[in-house]
């Protein structure tokens, strides 16, 4: 049995579309796992920076605003 001259680059074409969709889907979801990982990072630090200016209590004025001399 004889396989007719273009069968073969049919399912390298074929072949090419699925891959080219895997790869592309494989790639999103490592950026969307990046994403997702700086995200939380961000969000971290917000709630830290939020968080440390309730617990730091605001300098008190002993001289009335003016600075001291000598």
């Amino acid at each position: 049995m004889q396989v007719p001259l273009f069968a073969s680059p049919v399912r390298a074409v074929a072949a090419w579309s699925i891959q080219s969709q895997q790869t592309a889907r494989r790639n999103a979801m490592i950026a969307a796992t990046d994403l997702a990982g700086r995200r939380a990072e961000i969000d971290e630090v917000e709630a830290f920076l939020e968080n440390l200016e309730t617990t730091i209590p605001h300098a008190r004025r002993t001289t009335g605003g003016h600075p001291a001399h000598g």
